[in-house]
Parts: structure tokens; sequence; C-alpha cells
């Protein structure tokens, strides 16, 4: 996604506006109230090492204090650097972390300006104060792979100013001149080579102005940023030791599953608990509401074997009468209808009539909907009393969440806590604007604590809940007709998508929605090829739920686009690298970066493959990144096998490359997942035909190739990359495929016997 910073401030819900003057704590997590004196606050972070800053942040929020320097909350040190007195430096991340790497990416950033002992770096997670907003936008979001690419000069700045002030405090300690000082791994050093440790100084260096104005490093003088760097998580996670979401435990807590409508709103017809109530363990059967306006059963019980076996014994009837049954075979019809008719005009351009081009290509693409089906199923813990709440759950809109829990629970906004967890992935679906698993939780808590049980209560879904009752990546259909001649050039180029909107009825609507298009529908359309295109999009109204799916619109735009190129360039009988760099012309340097590199590195046009087998090529840009893939595929009776893939990627500065490799290889393997059987999400009377792994299918260690992942060197800002690596796989499979058979795969996923 990409979004205007104005537009989401202008257009940001009054509701949503509330959270900003919410009551926020400080960087460790402890409430800090408006009038909370200096000496007070020198004594509770004491305690645990010190906060650099120079106010209580909750002062500087709420705009009850001016701010050191003028800077705003998230240009504050208190709020994101932690320095105990042996020197360990403790950064609070503002995004979540679900497997992309944020909780070292932001550190280093942070870290090199420090000039910190990289060994003695930890990290933490922020929560839902306005200090952890993105700093362009303005609001909570791990999204649209915006992390590094929107807080990488934050974080600079933030180091910056942290070492700035822990060399004042050297300065005057010695009293010398600050210039006469220089930092190298967590000292300060100074004249005759005497040192101090930040740990010493850190105490004296709170109590100093946060310089508004610092100067940054050149990137020639960087020692971690740019350089291949290992997780700080990595043990953890590697040992089993990381908690997650799903992971908390506090005391007297209890576990509730949810007995959800199995058509999208239905209501509760009739509920007989009796037997549920019999379980050992259960304490509660509740009836709460469900998303979508449905109501549902919650089985409350000592712990999630229990409430599961609650919820199995539940005897319920629905009424699904008011509620349309969504069927996708029937939505497939008529969406095919659709595309043959004109739509919302979404970009004009002049074009030849297609009827007398020479050559032309019409196709059709069918995309399904599809799952998030993260490892770590949806889970939040709802601590509720009288007048206030906390919440623990792994969530990529803390702020969103936080007011929607306030809204469903009657508190005022600064009365609900958040506490921000690592999360086993999400891929989109821990960012919902409509915070379902949020909300739902909160009601559970709500109508638990009517009953009696004042106690946390963790509402947890299994993955059979979120595949057959959650949100989706919507199917889509597109057609295409495309006129051409014979040495390739693009005389006419008409396209139609057919999918439902992602942000209609959602707080994002009102900039991301114009002349009645979505724009996450359209993204990736057209570039990088200077081709005249007439687009259209129709977007129908169904019942079912969807939701951003990693890489959004390009899970399907870049597939039509990169298999339609190929096309033409096999039909013309043209080389498709370099009939692609034709179609760039001189406009997208990035581009051809990336796909020189794969090509160069995978050996393409040099190397002899293996009989049965054939190269694939593709290139694409999400999130301003670029990634380009030469893969090795064959095809055996039928059946594809991808054998190998290489990756040129243009990202600007890369970070960490550790972990743009890691994105890459992972954005290729949920790539392959669109392709390979069984991955589709259908429905038949309104229900949701798949469960679980055994019939959404993801791909199997025998089917993951190998995965070679080059950089293009670059000393400009960074830009997204938990996404890129995705859209151009599934294509560059296709065309490897079209390539042996003849025909291009118009289907996802691929169906060739």
């Amino acid at each position: 996604m990409h979004f205007d910073t104005q537009a989401v401030q202008a257009h940001m819900p009054r509701h949503l506006r509330a959270l900003m003057e919410a009551t926020p704590c400080d960087s460790a997590g402890t409430a800090l109230n408006e009038g909370l004196a200096r000496r007070s606050f020198l004594k509770v972070t004491a305690a645990t090492g010190f906060a650099l800053g120079a106010f209580p942040l909750a002062a500087v929020a709420q705009g009850t204090a001016a701010p050191a320097a003028g800077l705003k909350p998230f240009q504050q040190p208190s709020a994101f650097v932690r320095i105990e007195p042996d020197g360990t430096v403790t950064v609070t991340i503002n995004r979540l972390d679900f497997g992309q790497g944020v909780q070292t990416g932001l550190p280093m950033i942070l870290a090199e300006e420090l000039d910190a002992d990289w060994s003695k770096v930890r990290s933490t997670h922020g929560d839902a104060n306005m200090a952890y907003a993105d700093p362009n936008m303005g609001m909570h979001l791990t999204g649209g792979s915006n992390s590094i690419k929107n807080s990488y000069t934050q974080y600079r700045e933030l180091g910056a100013r942290t070492r700035a002030m822990l060399v004042s405090a050297a300065a005057a300690q010695w009293g010398v001149d600050a210039s006469t000082l220089r930092t190298q791994s967590g000292f300060v050093v100074g004249p005759g080579g005497k040192k101090l440790g930040y740990g010493e100084l850190a105490e004296a260096a709170m109590k100093l102005p946060v310089p508004e104005k610092v100067t940054l490093k050149d990137p020639k003088q960087f020692r971690l940023i740019g350089k291949p760097t290992g997780r700080i998580d990595a043990k953890a996670k590697s040992s089993g030791l990381q908690d997650y979401g799903i992971d908390v435990r506090l005391p007297g807590m209890l576990t509730a599953v949810v007995a959800r409508p199995p058509v999208f709103g239905a209501k509760l017809q009739s509920l007989d608990d009796s037997a549920a109530k019999a379980i050992k363990g259960v304490k509660a059967v509740l009836r709460v509401p469900t998303d979508r306006g449905g109501e549902g059963v919650a089985v409350v019980a000592d712990g999630y074997w229990a409430a599961k076996q609650g919820r199995d014994a539940l005897k319920v009837e629905w009424d699904t009468a008011a509620v349309e049954k969504a069927d996708t075979t029937q939505m497939l019809a008529s969406y095919r209808e659709l595309a043959a008719k004109p739509g919302m005009v979404a970009r004009q351009a002049d074009m030849a009539p297609l009827a007398g081009a020479p050559h032309k290509i019409s196709a059709e693409f069918v995309f399904p909907y599809l799952a998030h089906a993260p490892m770590e199923p949806l889970n939040c813990t709802v601590l509720l009393n009288a007048d206030k709440a906390e919440l623990w759950m792994g969530t990529q809109m803390p702020g969103m969440d936080a007011v929607a829990a306030a809204k469903t629970l009657g508190l005022q906004p600064q009365n609900v806590k958040v506490h921000t967890q690592m999360a086993g992935g999400g891929f989109g679906r821990r960012g919902v604007p409509t915070a379902d698993y949020v909300v739902e939780a909160c009601s559970v808590a709500k109508a638990a604590l009517a009953a009696g049980l004042a106690v946390p209560v963790r509402t947890l879904w299994s993955r059979e809940d979120d595949i057959k009752g959650g949100y989706y990546r919507p199917m889509h259909v597109h057609r295409a007709e495309i006129g051409f001649d014979a040495q390739g050039n693009i005389l006419a180029w008409d396209h139609t998508i057919v999918g439902q909107s992602i942000v209609k009825g959602s707080p994002f609507e009102g900039f991301m929605v114009k002349n009645g298009i979505d724009a996450t529908a359209t993204e990736g359309m057209k570039e990088p090829y200077d081709v005249p295109m007439k687009l259209s999009v129709h977007h129908p109204d169904v019942n079912v739920p969807v939701l951003w799916w990693r890489s959004v619109g390009s899970t399907h735009t870049a597939y039509a686009m990169e298999t339609l190129v190929d096309e033409v360039a096999r039909t013309t009988k043209q080389d498709p690298v370099a009939y692609r760099m034709r179609l760039m012309g001189d406009k997208h340097p990035r581009h051809k970066a990336a796909l020189q590199l794969a090509v160069a590195q995978s050996g393409y046009g040099k190397k002899k493959l293996p009989a049965g087998r054939a190269w694939g090529v593709a290139v694409h840009e999400s999130f301003e990144s670029v990634v380009a893939y030469v893969v090795e595929a064959s095809v055996k009776d039928g059946a594809p096998k991808l054998h190998r893939i290489t990756a040129g990627v243009h990202c600007n500065l890369a970070v960490n490359p550790k972990s743009v490799e890691a994105q890459v290889q992972g954005g290729a393997l949920m790539g392959l997942s669109m392709c390979l059987p069984g991955g589709a999400i259908t429905l038949k009377d309104g229900m949701v035909e798949q469960s679980n792994f055994g019939d959404f299918a993801v791909p199997r260690i025998t089917d993951m190739p190998q995965v070679a992942v080059h950089i293009v060197p670059s000393a400009d800002p960074p830009k997204g990359m938990g996404e890129p690596g995705l859209p151009p796989l599934a294509p560059a499979f296709a065309n490897a495929i079209a390539q042996l058979t003849g025909k291009t795969p118009r289907e996802l996923p691929f169906k060739l016997a």
C-alpha cells in the first residue's frame, strides 16, 4: 500500500484522531502522568537504566509541555533509547516484528549513529503511544513495506541525538570542548585516549537538552548499516525460547474459543449449551457479537483444549436467511460477464484500433481468494476491569486496535493499553481496519466480566477458524486485448480488472478510492513498460471479507503484466529479456539494473540447461523496490517443478543484506504457494470449503528450489522489502512453463493437465 501522509491525517476518523489525545507511556511501558515531577521521573528510570530525554513523554505527546528543542514525540530519544549502567542499549522499535527482521534492522540504524557496541544492543516493541506512530504518516502501522523506509532517517537522528548528549555529558565531566571528543563502540573517547562508557554517562546525559539538529554520518563511514548482520532474536527463535502473543500467560488467565457462523454475518438461531457446560474446565458459555454483524458463542475455560471440547459440544443452529451466500463458481461466471463490459476508467490512452493490429492476444486470467494462514494463529489477551483494560497481541495497527477496543469496552482511549507482542507471521492479517479479532476478544472479555469472571481472558483462534472465517485476498478476473506489430511494438492494450475493493468501507476509503476505483486493485499495472493502455475496473459487492495480502494488488497485476509481455516477445520471436529492456526505454534504470543482475548471476543465455528445463523471466516493482527473477523450471506428467531462482534486487541501500535475502526468499516461497495445487480458497453456499493446510496447500520442503539473492549496490535511502519478493515469482514460473508447453497458464493455481 502507498499512503499520502497529509491525506491520511485529513481523512482520519474522529475516533482515530482521539487516540492522539490518549495518555501514552514511556519506552519502558510505565505510565507517565502529566504532572509527573522531573525528580520522580529520574527515580523511576534509575531503577532500570536511563531513558535519554529532557521531558516526560506524556506531557510532550499531549502538548502540555514543550518538547525538547521543539522536537515531536517520535523524535525524542527518551521514547526509544534506554542505556543501562552496564552499557546495554535497548532500542524500542515502532513496528511489529512478525518475521521481517525489524527488531534487528531498526536498532542497526540507531546503533550506527550512536556508535554503540553492537554486542550490547537489544530491542523491544513499542505500544500505542503516538511516539511510535509512523513518522511520515502520523498513525501506527506495520505494512506497505514501510518500516525501514519510513523510519530510516528517524532512527539515524535518534541515534545521533543520543550520541550528542552522551558526548556533551563527557565533555562536562572532563571540562573539555565536546568537539575534541569522539565515540567508539559504546565509549566516549577523550584526550590521551581516556574513555567513559555510555552506561557511566547515561544519567548525566539524560539531564541535558536534546539537540534539534544533528550531523549524520556519510554512508562511507557506516560500520553496521549495509553489513550482513545476524538477527538479535535468532537465538531465541532457533532455541524455542521466543515468546509470541499466543504465549502470554497471566495469573488466573482463562482461554476462550468462539463458535462463529458458517456464513459471514449470519445470526444465532438457537443454542443448547448444556453439554458444553458439562465439560471439565469450562467456566462459561457466552453469546457475543462477531465481525460483519454476526453472532457467535464463546466458550471460556481453563485452557484451550477444554474450551475447544466445549465448543465442539455446542448444539448450534444458525439463521442464514438474511445474508448472501457467496459461491465462487457462480461468481466466476458473473465476473467473466463483467470483464467483457466497460468499467470505471482508471487509465486512458490514445490507442490504435485493435481490429487493425497485425497480431493480437486475447487473454483472461483467474485469480482465486487466498487466506493469509500465518503460522501463529490469531490471538488477543484482555485484562479488563471497571475503568481500564490491557491488551496483549501481535498487531500491525496498535493505535487503531486500541481505539476499537476502547469503543467496544466503553472506555476512554487513554484507559486502554496495548502490549505489542512478537507475532509469528501475519502477511496483512494482523492489520485489519475493522480490528475484528481484537474487537471479538474485547467482547468476550466484557461478557466474561459481566458473568463474574474478573480475570484475564485470552481469545484464541485455531488455524481452521481463520481459514474458514477470516479475511482473504480478493478473487479477481482480468481480461486483456492486446494488438501489436511484427516487431513487438504495442499498438493497443485494453485491460479490465474485476474484483472486490479492499478498502471500501474502511477508514482508508477516503484517500485510497478515487472515482470509485480502489488504488490497491490497479497498483502494478503498466509500469515499467511504455505501452498505450486503457485500464478499467469493476468492484462487485460480495459477502466475503477481503483484506490486503502480502504485496496486495501486485499479487495479480504483476502476473498479468509479466506473462503478457513475455507472450508478445515469444510471438514475435524475441528474447524476453532483450524485449523487456527495449520496452522500458530510458526511464527505468533500477528495473534494468535488477534484471541485468539476475540475468548475469543466473547464467541466462550462456549456461546450457538440463534436458526438459527452461528459463523464465519476470521483473516487477512494488513498494518502491524492484525484484527481477530468472528461474529454471520443468514440467513432468503435467506437474510443474521449480528448480532454481536467481533474484536481482534493487531496494536502494540494503540496511541488512541478510534480512533482504530472507525477505526475498520468503516472498518467493509465498509466491510459489500461489502456483501449486491447492493454493486457493473457494466458497459454496456461502461457506469456505478449505480448513487447514491439508486442503489449503502451502509449499513443502520438497517444493522449495534453490534461491540465490543478489542486491544492486546503492547508497540511496532504503525502500521497502517485506513484500516485493513475492509478485514476480509466479509469472517467472509461468513464463518458463510457457517456454516448455507453448501455453501460458491463465489461472492460478496452475492447472496444466
